[in-house]
């Protein structure tokens, strides 16, 4: 009779992981967030980002829909230093105000689509036990880096909106920054996770001394950047390779402290931007001899990426910083990240 009904009573379900399916959902994922790296860089680039004055998680999904939702939207905005001071004389209309909404609210959403397109597929994999054990945690704390990252967009945002006229280059830096690590570490976990199909173990790679002194060297790089296109730091000498002339532009100030002038002069940050480069491009060819052996690709990858992102940056200088090729220029240095982390996942292997 026992044995009768423990032969009926509901068995639970076995583990059956999946890591090759979880792996290509955070490979589009981290294609979802290189998109929102790229909508985020013309929002900055179309001072769009100061458009939308209130932070709705949930009912900020829907733009306005009548005539009146966009008068009231666009009087929020009206009452921001950035249209009192810039716009607002300039005679913005309402039409006019529409196109910059436009894309914040196109980041913001694909901001709330990424969310939904991990979580959701996240709890289907937890409920049937797919996930492989050891990277149950480290799915949970890319989710977590997700929602940091909508809350220091707002804390960016609200930068903007009491006294200045835009950001804080500051905290700009930051929202991108985060970013890309995340675009980062879900490439890097997405790879684990091919390492234990093709492995039939678990071999995570590890991070390598050569690969963190490169991407060290990468990250300065990059704060730099954002630090130039928050300080609009891009047209201040629209020439290559002098600026106004000069190997070091005149017009730095110094006036405020060398750490303020390293991080927030306009002048020094665009010249240590334009100059690093070469420091990286260096690191970047030795970092990539010593993938090569293992991995052509990602060798490949990487100084394909580095090339390209050196000639973008150079033509978005001489246009004076034209929106389509700064936001290529924003494009390839997330491109330049995802290469630079897939080298340094399979240097990782041997460690």
């Amino acid at each position: 009779m026992d044995s009768t009904l423990s032969s009926r009573a509901p068995l639970r379900a076995q583990p059956r992981p999946q890591p090759l399916a979880l792996s290509n959902l955070l490979l589009f994922v981290s294609a979802l967030v290189f998109a929102m790296v790229v909508v985020g860089g013309i929002t900055r680039l179309t001072e769009s980002g100061l458009s939308i004055t209130e932070w709705k998680p949930l009912s900020g999904a829907v733009p306005p829909l009548s005539h009146a939702d966009w008068e009231q939207a666009f009087a929020l905005y009206q009452a921001t230093p950035e249209y009192q001071k810039i716009n607002g004389p300039a005679g913005m209309t309402l039409d006019q105000f529409k196109q910059i909404y436009f894309w914040e609210f196109v980041h913001r959403l694909l901001g709330r689509f990424i969310g939904i397109a991990f979580a959701a597929p996240l709890v289907w994999f937890a409920a049937k036990r797919a996930i492989p054990r050891g990277y149950g945690w480290k799915l949970v704390g890319l989710l977590v880096l997700g929602g940091l990252q909508g809350l220091l967009g707002w804390y960016m945002v609200m930068s903007g909106l009491a006294e200045r006229t835009d950001v804080s280059h500051l905290r700009l830096s930051a929202h991108l920054l985060l970013a890309l690590a995340i675009m980062g570490a879900l490439i890097w976990v997405a790879l684990d996770l091919r390492r234990l199909v093709a492995a039939s173990e678990d071999r995570p790679s590890r991070l390598t001394g050569a690969a963190g002194a490169t991407l060290a060297i990468l990250f300065v790089q990059l704060l730099y950047g954002a630090w130039v296109a928050g300080l609009n730091a891009g047209a201040v000498a629209p020439s290559w390779p002098d600026m106004q002339g000069r190997f070091v532009p005149e017009g730095i100030d110094w006036s405020q402290g060398a750490a303020w002038a390293l991080s927030s002069d306009p002048y020094l940050v665009h010249f240590i931007h334009r100059w690093w480069a070469w420091v990286v491009v260096v690191a970047l060819v030795v970092f990539a001899r010593k993938v090569r052996p293992i991995s052509r690709a990602p060798s490949i990858a990487i100084h394909s990426a580095f090339g390209t992102q050196i000639l973008l940056g150079i033509l978005t200088v001489l246009s004076g910083v034209a929106i389509w090729l700064a936001a290529l220029h924003q494009a390839v240095g997330a491109l330049l990240v995802a290469s630079t982390v897939w080298g340094a996942h399979v240097l990782g292997r041997r460690a």
